[in-house]
């Protein structure tokens, strides 16, 4: 079975206001989501980033993205594409999928169906693990989103769930630092800001003991049992 770890989505869009809602609701959703006006910032973006999904806007400033990504999946890149777009005709929606888009989304939309559509392309490129993940006696059920610590049910923000998810998915290894932030945050995040140091911190007390989560000095942290 599939299940979803922490995400990274790029949302492509020259409407301010449209683009602030789709990503603020995304990030609500507990998804990493960084912001491109234009294709050329786009560009950019997908160059220096790897995205679990892309949401592109079809008309932008400097073209159709359709023929962007048209040219993406000629150069061999996989990465899911919604488009969300006004135009609406069948002819419109079978173009958009046969030149490479997974999913199209007419506007005007609901943002909850929106936030469902692109959590189902994330899951394409989601790691195959069990629904389920189990540390000692920490239970995480990512599919119902809760966690578990000797059958007490835990109560973690969207952020908390995130990182915890991301080291369990990786349990005994040492996560860097870094990782943690491209997976867990966004481009707004100061990379030399301490949130990760804060945010662990806030997670080991209301994990409690004996501690699950340990420092790895010089790189990050390590998810692991005591037993």
């Amino acid at each position: 079975m599939t299940i979803l770890t922490s995400m990274r989505v790029l949302v492509v869009e020259d409407d301010d206001d449209l683009r602030f809602a789709v990503a603020s609701a995304l990030r609500g959703d507990g998804l990493a989501v960084d912001e491109a006006a234009d294709l050329p910032a786009a560009d950019e973006a997908l160059f220096v980033t790897a995205y679990d999904c892309v949401v592109f806007d079809r008309m932008l400033p400097a073209g159709d993205s359709a023929d962007y990504v048209h040219g993406m999946r000629s150069d061999g890149q996989t990465v899911p594409v919604l488009f969300l777009t006004a135009r609406d005709t069948v002819a419109d929606r079978v173009e958009g999928l046969a030149i490479g888009g997974d999913d199209y989304l007419v506007k005007p939309f609901a943002v909850a169906e929106l936030v469902a559509r692109v959590r189902n392309l994330c899951r394409r490129t989601a790691t195959t693990r069990p629904p389920v993940i189990r540390c000692g006696d920490l239970e995480i059920d990512t599919a119902r989103r809760t966690v578990h610590r000797a059958g007490v049910l835990l109560t973690l923000t969207i952020k908390e769930f995130a990182v915890l998810e991301t080291l369990a998915a990786r349990p005994g290894e040492a996560v860097h630092r870094r990782d943690l932030v491209e997976r867990c945050w966004d481009e707004l995040t100061e990379p030399q800001s301490n949130v990760v140091e804060v945010l662990v911190s806030q997670l080991r007390r209301k994990l409690g003991d004996p501690p699950l989560i340990h420092t790895v000095r010089g790189i990050g942290y390590r998810l692991e049992s005591p037993t």
